[in-house]
């Protein structure tokens, strides 16, 4: 029933910007810590963002400083703003979110579908 879209990914040149969604739906009850991953081809998928239900956020040191995780609680959507895009960042982002389906229910981890990143001139 809970199902995560991404959506914002796209091409950019290197020192563009993009911005991440995710939109998360169903049978919802609250949202817990909130994630991004990234995987490159041939390459294992790699944590990028991370932010908890208090708010605090923490980056992998490769986009620290270009990176900033944010989410919209009331719309169920998570955000990750991408600046200063590099090559190096081209890959499928996901968003990985624990959603707890109702009161005193244990919390799942959920993922999206992914969105393609192409960081090229």
């Amino acid at each position: 029933q809970v199902q995560l879209v991404e959506s914002g990914g796209g091409l950019v040149q290197p020192g563009g910007s993009l911005r991440l969604s995710c939109l998360a739906s169903g049978n919802i009850f609250s949202i817990n810590a909130v994630e991004w991953y990234r995987q490159a081809p041939g390459k294992l998928r790699e944590w990028v963002a991370a932010m908890t239900s208090g708010g605090a956020s923490n980056y992998a040191d490769s986009v620290k400083g270009r990176f900033a995780i944010s989410r919209d609680n009331a719309q169920n959507t998570v955000y990750l703003q991408m600046n200063s895009l590099k090559p190096e960042d081209t890959g499928v982002y996901y968003c990985k979110e624990d959603i707890r389906l109702s009161v005193g229910g244990r919390k799942q981890t959920y993922w999206g579908q992914g969105t393609q990143v192409t960081v090229s001139s």
